[in-house]
């Protein structure tokens, strides 16, 4: 990884590098990123490094369901619904009913509107609904919405996950305020209580990664789902 003391031009120069080899931007993902920044959403979207990333990792464990939470104009929901087969599904979940038409249209743009559903309201109550509905389990779900609500997230994922399934949390470091327990920001606060419910859980095995790059400095959570954790031997 870049040392962080690097100035961040050259995580610019490495991301644009990185986008050109191995995940080439097209008409699509540019055209989501332009209604995006029509509408004037904040500009928090997966960078394209890291929208291939979920793209790779979808694809090799084979997932053929996928939930995204926080859908914002579909950037990251393009990604995921291009590494499902077929008859695959993507289900994503947005608050805003305007932010959530932005993504509809750039998912049909991107040919993806047969394999893709966009929810409106609030990413819990429709966790909620979902477990009521006793819907299939997902083989992947990516949380990008508020950071407050992780803990409330991934306990809604883990009740809709099946073992193997793959929980991925972006922005989890914060820019390294994670560590950071007086901050009183109840962003930090979620992530803080959403790790530590990660690690006790016995059903989650997971890795962070601190990340650079075009978003700056920040990670991901992945967390596989297993059907119980070994416990740590001492020595």
């Amino acid at each position: 990884m870049q040392d962080p003391k690097e100035p961040e031009p050259l995580w610019l120069e490495v991301d644009r590098a990185l986008e050109d080899w191995l995940g080439p931007d097209d008409a699509a993902l540019r055209s989501a990123t332009a209604s995006a920044n029509r509408a004037g959403m904040p500009a928090i979207a997966v960078a394209p490094a890291q929208g291939r990333m979920l793209q790779v990792l979808a694809r090799a464990i084979g997932a053929r369901r996928i939930l995204e939470i926080g859908t914002l104009a579909g950037y990251s929901a393009i990604w995921l619904a291009r590494a499902l087969p077929a008859d695959g599904r993507l289900v994503t979940l947005e608050i805003d009913p305007e932010r959530a038409l932005v993504a509809r249209e750039n998912l049909a743009r991107a040919g993806l509107s047969e394999r893709s559903e966009v929810v409106v309201g609030p990413a819990a109550d429709s966790l909620d609904a979902l477990i009521r509905a006793k819907i299939a389990p997902f083989d992947m779900i990516f949380i990008d919405a508020d950071k407050r609500n992780c803990p409330v997230y991934i306990r809604h994922a883990l009740a809709i996950a099946r073992t193997g399934s793959l929980i991925v949390v972006d922005n989890a470091i914060s820019r390294g305020r994670l560590i950071d327990s007086s901050t009183g920001d109840p962003h930090v606060d979620g992530l803080r209580a959403m790790m530590d419910f990660v690690s006790h859980h016995p059903r989650l095995e997971a890795a962070a990664v601190q990340t650079v790059g075009a978003k700056g400095y920040d990670g991901f959570l992945i967390a596989t789902v297993v059907d119980e954790r070994l416990p740590t031997i001492a020595g």
